[in-house]
């Protein structure tokens, strides 16, 4: 019996319009009523995600939310830390200038400023709209480098990007968690970060094997907690790296895909 679901937000979990279907919050509240566990992971900060936990009621002490691709997990009513694997202020420089080099450009999270860019840009702006938060300037170069940092993203229109993400050195993926959440933001993390290392230690935190836990995404940022579940679902809206590692393929986020993954596979 599957007792824990964790479901991406945006392209998943929310549909294009940014909204969460009556259907969906109805199959997700029987499954809670039935004693599962669901727990949203998102490459969003916690500011952007409250909405969407407020609005199925995940909110109590007994919830968690694995937020910024699950470098940090929360209990959702206390706030208190579950887990958290954060970089450092000499990451975010040495990747700035290396988005320099490449031509592209970079925003981050500080643990203690929140969301920093050295520039603006439209997909800082889009960040900031989608979550709510405010924009902080800071010249990177002038970072603490020990500062706490919860994840660093290359950011621009999905062409120059995508040309940028082929010229990383293979070194990199020794040193970072690097996903695509979306064409045109690509994030780096700890190495002990990203959703599968979340799901992971939150079913380890619950006292649950991989066996009971569903994962559902599309994106290349739930790549991993796909690999990871029992059962690793992609939506038919997922990328198609994604639907090749994917257990079984859902409807699509228009279609009140999540929802039949509760009907088919929870609800039974």
């Amino acid at each position: 019996m599957y007792k824990l679901v964790v479901l991406d937000m945006d392209g998943t979990l929310l549909n294009s319009q940014r909204e969460i279907t009556s259907k969906v919050r109805e199959a997700i509240a029987a499954a809670t009523k039935r004693g599962v566990k669901v727990v949203l992971a998102s490459g969003r900060p916690l500011q952007g995600m409250l909405p969407a936990l407020h609005a199925l009621g995940l909110t109590t002490e007994a919830d968690y939310v694995l937020t910024c691709n699950a470098s940090l997990i929360l209990n959702v009513a206390s706030s208190a830390v579950i887990r958290s694997e954060f970089l450092n202020g000499q990451d975010a420089i040495d990747l700035y200038h290396l988005s320099r080099q490449l031509g592209v450009n970079t925003h981050a999270y500080s643990a203690k400023m929140g969301l920093i860019t050295p520039k603006i840009s439209k997909y800082t702006e889009h960040e900031a709209r989608l979550n709510n938060i405010d924009i902080n300037i800071c010249d990177f170069t002038q970072l603490d480098p020990n500062e706490e940092m919860i994840k660093i993203m290359m950011i621009d229109e999905a062409q120059a990007l995508t040309a940028a993400i082929k010229q990383l050195p293979e070194v990199l993926q020794e040193k970072y968690n690097m996903a695509q959440s979306a064409p045109f933001f690509y994030e780096f993390m700890s190495k002990k970060s990203g959703k599968g290392n979340g799901v992971a230690a939150l079913a380890e935190h619950l006292g649950l094997t991989h066996e009971q836990v569903i994962c559902v995404g599309d994106a290349g940022n739930d790549l991993q907690m796909i690999e990871y579940a029992g059962l690793g679902i992609a939506m038919a809206n997922a990328s198609d790296d994604v639907k090749a590692v994917a257990d079984y393929i859902t409807l699509s986020n228009d279609e009140n895909g999540v929802a039949h993954v509760f009907e088919k596979f929870v609800l039974v």
